[in-house]
């Protein structure tokens, strides 16, 4: 098995003008099913990356007045970032299956299309 030759033809295939409205419906329903999964888990993992921050920021004394109040502030925004973060990946794949769940009819229906039209 010549692996360049797959590899090249892979590449060619995504750079052919695809004249098809098809494919780019194919694509477009493939999109909206994994969009709103990505945008939450970006938004979401941001957020709590930057509670986390602060949290470590409270907790050393670098921001706030070093007080023992800001310290303890500081352990649970921290606690709270980390948990954030642990849990993103989790309801990102619940998302995305949801999302794909919804769309899944649609898109076997057309990529089967899409195949018998190649034959």
């Amino acid at each position: 098995m010549n692996t360049d030759k797959i590899y090249a033809e892979a590449i060619a295939n995504e750079y052919a003008p695809k004249n098809t409205s098809k494919v780019v419906a194919l694509k477009k329903l493939d999109r909206k099913a994994k969009i709103p999964a990505n945008i939450f888990a970006y938004t979401f993992g941001v957020l709590m990356a930057l509670v986390l921050g602060l949290g470590m920021t409270l907790s050393m004394g670098v921001l706030g007045n070093g007080s023992t109040w800001m310290f303890v502030l500081g352990i649970i925004m921290g606690i709270i970032g980390i948990t954030g973060v642990s849990i993103n990946y989790p309801i990102y794949k619940k998302l995305l299956d949801n999302g794909k769940r919804k769309y899944a009819f649609d898109i076997m229906q057309l990529a089967k299309k899409i195949t018998e039209d190649a034959e």
